[in-house]
């Protein structure tokens, strides 16, 4: 290996390539020429004394190296974009880039509204919106401000609680209309259920007894929460939504509510050393009292006896 560290812009080509799959898609992605970018590569592979692609007529295959080495250049890119961000941001004043984390649900039923008002008072705010499932790691700052579910255990972090955001069991009047009513929970078994594709560990052990919601008896499967939505929308069939988002929407029918309930706890997050920054400090209180009011819309209830309570999970929806 060279004395010589490689330069951020060498990782930056190496990533591309992982992302995009060959040098051509990398190279477009980048604004560069593919000669360029090939440079690039060679000259990281000669520096760091290993091969990092597989080469051959079909394209570049990635090495067992490349994939070890992937993780690294993805919290190198984070660290130059937090960079970036920081470089932008005048201290005391309302201008700047902010990235906010979520979940897709949040980030497109929840958030928009919030932020386009934060951005009508302050209209020097660029905001940036990173939304999956997987948590933005603050620490490392992927992101500047983050809504979660469950509340965060590192110290380093400011963690707001929001309160339990709640999902119940809906359907479409228009589904309803051809299917009936739902009255028990048994009944749920001869209906079309929107659900999961994967079940995941937490999914298996909030499932209570008596709900007939399993991979098996659903009509569509996704793990995609935005596709679920939107199926529940279309009169697919029946499935979890936040009670915020449904009561929107007049067409939607809660159904079995004495028996069905489950809530998030919610929190929002962002890194201490942030607080010192006044267009932070700005969009989080402003994110803090919205995302409360927002809870506070479909807070959960006293549970009549025999309702089934699935409480406080880290859930996506």
């Amino acid at each position: 290996m060279a004395d010589k560290d490689p330069g951020w812009e060498l990782y930056r080509s190496f990533l591309a390539v992982m992302r995009e799959g060959s040098l051509s898609g990398a190279a477009r992605s980048l604004g560069m020429t593919q000669p360029s970018l090939g440079r690039h590569i060679r000259e990281l592979e000669e520096t760091l004394g290993v091969s990092l692609f597989a080469r051959s007529p079909q394209g570049l295959s990635p090495t067992e190296l490349a994939q070890a080495l992937l993780p690294h250049a993805q919290a190198m890119a984070s660290a130059s974009a937090a960079l970036r961000r920081a470089a932008a941001i005048r201290e005391d004043t309302m201008s700047g880039v902010v990235r906010i984390a979520a979940s897709e649900v949040i980030g497109v039923e929840v958030l928009p509204p919030m932020l386009a008002a934060f951005r009508q008072r302050h209209p020097g705010v660029v905001l940036e919106l990173s939304l999956s499932s997987r948590m933005e790691n603050l620490l490392r700052r992927d992101a500047d401000i983050a809504i979660r579910t469950g509340r965060p255990t590192q110290d380093a972090l400011v963690a707001r609680r929001m309160g339990e955001i709640t999902l119940g069991m809906y359907a479409h009047k228009r589904y309803l209309k051809s299917h009936g009513l739902p009255k028990t929970l048994a009944d749920l078994a001869t209906h079309a259920l929107i659900g999961f594709d994967h079940e995941t560990p937490y999914v298996r052990a909030m499932r209570p007894a008596g709900l007939p919601y399993t991979r098996e008896n659903f009509a569509l499967r996704t793990d995609n929460d935005l596709a679920a939505l939107a199926s529940l929308r279309a009169g697919y069939g029946i499935g979890f939504c936040q009670c915020g988002i449904a009561q929107r929407d007049p067409a939607l029918v809660r159904l079995l509510a004495d028996s069905i309930e489950l809530s998030m706890d919610t929190w929002l997050v962002m890194h201490e050393d942030l607080r010192r920054n006044a267009l932070m400090r700005e969009l989080y209180d402003h994110l803090a009292i919205a995302l409360v009011d927002y809870a506070e819309t479909a807070s959960p209830s006293e549970a009549p006896r025999g309702r089934t309570r699935m409480l406080r999970g880290s859930t996506k929806r």
